[in-house]
């Protein structure tokens, strides 16, 4: 199951809680935190013994051992989508309510690459007291530590402000590790199990660099170099509280040695606090949050501006992490996507079929399975492309068993709510496009997992063009078919569906039977150009046009020329071009990129003298395919763009599809030390300000600053879904389906990051095999959308997330001559009640979680106490739902507006709803005994605690702009 989680569990992460725990019985000043549940929870299930567990239970009561964020991961804050981050800390708590009755308060965000300005909120949303944070860049650090201004009330969004705030806390320059310079010794302090060695321990417990033991002859020195480590920090705060963090990276796997030294230290100076001028204690991050509001300050607030990017050094900028591992960030979030459409599918499959012949638990695990892989790729060094190989393919290999597992689960359903023996037809797997070639005479089931509906168009291999495409009821489906662009003996299908909100449609692929045949798509192909020699001034432009834009190429150069906006007549000048930074590999040199750093020595360099143009087009859609070579002679190009501009015909809602503009690049594999951008100019005036978002909640500006040193690299931020430019008039939208970097290096510009192959010789990387020589080709898609700012504004929200989650497709093949479709089936897709949502809202989960545990805190408390969380099944009858509004306040003079949602009606689909529970963001708070922490601010004098506005008796809610409201329904048993 977890090869490489075996591995460094069952070593590292078993010794540490195994050690801890024994440590912590034996002295009841000792204290710990745990942050990770994914390992805890593997100690917990595959190694702790029942003594163990109850020590734990007891640990937990006394506040001696503290659980702090609780997530399966300390999740990274750039790269990663809200949802994601939502998922992976409720699995993390939904564990932990459910065996300790036990909710985190506090966070220990120490380690993430830059901070976010989504997390406060969330973190919020769940209830925490106080947020603790770590990596931001080191000139800032330095000089919010000169002021005392560390810690600040932080109102990440800037709807929700004083609503959600919360109290945060920069680590100072001395950061998450203890400092283990001693000055009485040349070796290593306060580190003393040493160097964590496994899988292999030594055999005579003598682990690689133990720290100088405290001894009768030393301790007095020890205490001294503690104190004044102490008191260096105390005065970068404003209250008397430091806190001292002990450990650091893998520590504590040996904790007898640990405890034991630091109880000597610790008794040592409390002995001497006179002299010392200084009481310690050991304490967990509660006590110090404690600590620190009982002295009931007053503190400055911060806005919504985030911590993005972190710089280490004037040369070292993380942010070369965005883009790293291309690959692994698109597998992530398509796992993510096809999660969100298998927990909505099972739901509904539960609550409108209770007679189904599917093994409930059985369907869980599959879901399950995907939950944990999904939630574990989110860690810091996950999904940031920061890993070892072997990490990397471990993240890979769960995410594709999830997915395979959620794959089969979906197919199941289909065949089972449609009875498929008593028709005749069998269904195969599901398949993605490209990975298997379904002949002619088949079908395919696709599901819109969004609450709006879509019309949109999906794609099928097939072997053949001269095919139709029909309904369930046997209506010919508009569809064009055309020459692969991966392969020369198949083509691609492209049908056009228009699918309601949580629904599923089934479309027949025939071989062609008298006139209604697919839109074949004809292929024009140009002369490849050589860019050297392209006359400038003769230019040869043809349009290629839809409803909404008409794009010019330039045959002289092959290359884009302008896009015009029909509907305003507004023509920008639009040019693409792959450029690539080289870096150095040489730390003698200078700086180096890896995983992490992009330190470019130069700037970007057009990559190709050439240009290869092929134009396809039909009815409904034409693909432009452009193919960039080093030269004109070469064989094989090393970049492409597909470009794609649909039309829609009568009848058909064309609004999404036809201001989309789609691409999808083909880049590498690279050379060696090339990082690949592709570079859009424009002629607006852009003054050089970039729009990019956080985590696909919020959008942060990113005007461009200049620096001493490395401004290039620095001015990179991520774009998780959603970055744009803009003049006063008109803006160019980017859409993603996978996180990358992004800047704008000049006036009407944006570039993004698609691919990076590297290799440094810098001993660390070298030690953790962290040199990041991708040879893989990548494949990312990014929708662009062109127009005024009103028309963007209404766009671009339901526009990203049908990027995010574009329908599932799955293939059945029909065994029978003829067979009948089951009135079934027609009725499910045609004629059900779909689930619905206004465009300014999104449905961010529906889903059946299973946890067993009590919503009434006392009853949950009461059972654990009484040891009867152990048996039981899941709990089917719960659903979990999530509504988001995904509009700022004053954003949009419509879409920003509140909107009441009728909580009955919207789920009438499922069944009779029989109570509503407004909950925290992760499930285990009632909203309504929710108290959290409110710290003074000059804005608001008076502590006073917050509640949020509560769901009304007749489950009619009313969401706010950015609101995500979180509740546990219940409906009448069928």
């Amino acid at each position: 199951f977890f090869f490489f989680f075996q591995e460094s569990m069952h070593a590292y992460a078993a010794n540490v809680y195994t050690t801890v725990i024994e440590e912590l019985m034996k002295g009841k000043q000792r204290k710990f935190i745990a942050v990770e549940q994914e390992f805890f929870r593997l100690w917990w299930d595959m190694v702790a013994t029942d003594t163990q567990k109850q020590q734990v239970h007891q640990l937990l009561q006394e506040g001696r051992l503290e659980f702090v964020i609780g997530g399966q991961v300390m999740h990274d804050e750039a790269v990663t989508l809200i949802d994601d981050q939502i998922l992976q800390l409720t699995e993390g708590h939904g564990f932990l309510y459910e065996t300790f009755g036990f909710r985190p308060q506090f966070s220990w965000h120490v380690d993430p690459f830059g901070a976010s300005a989504t997390t406060p909120t969330l973190f919020a949303l769940a209830g925490f007291n106080a947020h603790l944070i770590s990596r931001i860049d080191y000139d800032l650090k330095a000089d919010m530590q000169k002021n005392k201004k560390l810690q600040f009330v932080w109102q990440g969004s800037p709807s929700l402000s004083e609503r959600q705030e919360i109290f945060t806390h920069v680590m100072d320059q001395y950061s998450y590790c203890t400092p283990s310079q001693l000055p009485f010794s040349n070796r290593s302090g306060f580190f003393w199990n040493g160097f964590a060695t496994f899988p292999d321990p030594p055999k005579d417990g003598v682990y690689p660099n133990m720290s100088l033991p405290v001894t009768d002859a030393n301790l007095h020195l020890y205490a001294q170099t503690m104190v004044a480590n102490i008191k260096e920090r105390a005065a970068w705060f404003r209250t008397g509280d430091v806190l001292w963090p002990w450990g650091c990276d893998k520590q504590f796997f040996n904790a007898s040695v640990q405890y034991s030294n630091m109880d000597l230290l610790v008794d040592y100076i409390n002995k001497h606090s006179d002299e010392f001028g200084v009481t310690v204690q050991y304490a967990t991050v509660s006590d110090y949050f404690q600590a620190v509001y009982s002295r009931n300050l007053t503190w400055e607030t911060r806005g919504s501006q985030d911590f993005l990017p972190y710089s280490t050094e004037p040369f070292q900028a993380w942010t070369g992490f965005y883009t790293s591992r291309s690959t692994l960030k698109g597998i992530a979030r398509r796992a993510s996507s096809l999660l969100y459409a298998g927990e909505s599918f099972f739901t509904q499959y539960v609550r409108k079929h209770p007679e189904g012949s599917i093994c409930k638990c059985k369907a869980l695990k599959q879901l399950q399975s995907l939950r944990w892989a999904v939630s574990e790729v989110q860690h810091h060094d996950g999904i940031t492309g920061t890993e070892s190989p072997k990490v990397k393919d471990m993240y890979m290999n769960n995410l594709m068993y999830g997915m395979l597992n959620v794959k089969k689960l979906m197919a199941s359903i289909i065949f089972d709510i449609n009875n498929a023996k008593k028709n005749g037809e069998v269904y195969s797997s599901v398949y993605p496009k490209g990975s298997g070639k379904p002949d002619v005479d088949q079908y395919v089931v696709v599901y819109n997992p969004l609450a709006w509906n879509i019309t949109t168009f999906v794609t099928v291999s097939v072997s053949n063009e001269a095919i139709s495409v029909y309904d369930e009821l046997g209506r010919s489906v508009p569809a064009q078919v055309q020459s692969s662009v991966e392969s020369q003996s198949t083509y691609d299908l492209y049908i056009l569906v228009a699918i309601s909100g949580l629904s599923y449609r089934k479309y027949s692929i025939k071989p062609l039977n008298g006139k209604q045949s697919a839109f074949i798509g004809r292929s024009i192909k140009y002369k490849r150009r050589d860019l050297t020699h392209a006359d400038q001034q003769s230019r040869q432009l043809f349009p290629v046009v839809n409803n909404c834009y008409q794009i010019v190429f330039d045959q002289n150069t092959n290359l884009m020329h302008s896009i015009t906006e029909r509907e305003t007549n507004q023509t920008v000048q639009f040019t693409q071009e792959f450029l690539e930074y080289h870096v150095n590999g040489d730390t003698m040199k200078g700086p180096i990129s890896d995983n992490y750093l992009f330190a470019p020595n130069a700037s970007a360099i057009p990559v190709s003298k050439a240009v290869g143009l092929e134009v396809m087009s039909g009815s409904l859609m034409t693909e432009i395919r452009q193919y960039f070579y080093s030269n004109v002679t070469s064989q094989d190009f090393i970049y492409a763009v597909y470009t794609r501009l649909y039309s829609v015909p009568e009848g058909y809602n064309e609004k999404l599809l036809c201001h989309r503009i789609e691409q999808e690049y083909s880049v590498g594999p690279l050379e060696l030390n090339r990082e690949a951008v592709l570079r859009t100019s424009t002629n607006l005036n852009t003054r050089q300000l970039l729009y990019t978002d956080n985590n696909g909640y919020q959008m942060q500006k990113r005007p461009f600053k200049a620096y001493v040193n490395n401004t290039v690299a620095r001015n990179y931020y991520p774009m998780v879904q959603t970055a744009y430019i803009e003049d006063d008039t008109t803006r160019l939208m980017l859409l993603a389906e996978r996180a990358h970097g992004v800047s704008s290096q000049g006036n009407g510009q944006v570039e993004v990051m698609l691919h990076r192959r590297l290799w440094n010789n810098l001993q660390w990387d070298l030690n953790n095999n962290l040199t990041l020589n991708d040879s893989s080709v990548v494949r990312p898609v990014i929708w662009l959308i062109l127009g005024t700012k009103a028309v963007t504004n209404t766009l671009y929200r339901t526009s990203g997330l049908a990027l995010e989650h574009r329908p599932v497709v799955m293939f059945g093949a029909l065994s029978g001559e003829k067979p009948k479709l089951p009135r079934q089936l027609q009725q499910n897709s045609v004629h059900d009640s779909p689930v619905t949502v206004p465009p300014n809202l999104h449905l961010q989960t529906l889903s059946i979680p299973g946890w067993k545990y009590s919503s009434n805190h006392a009853e949950q408390v009461r059972s654990i106490h009484m040891g009867k969380q152990k048996q039981g099944d899941a709990d089917f009858s719960r659903v979990l739902l999530r509504i988001r509004h995904l509009y700022e306040v004053g954003e949009d003079p419509v879409l920003s507006q509140p909107v009441m949602v009728d909580l009955q009606s919207l789920l009438k689909g499922l069944g009779s709803v029989t109570a509503v529970e407004e909950r925290s963001l992760t499930g285990t708070w009632d909203v309504n005994t929710l108290e959290r922490w409110k710290w003074k601010t000059a804005q608001y004098p008076g502590k006073r605690f917050f509640n949020s506005t509560k769901a009304s008796e007749d489950y009619k809610v009313t969401v706010h702009p950015k609101e995500i409201r979180t509740f546990f329904v219940y409906f009448q048993v069928q």
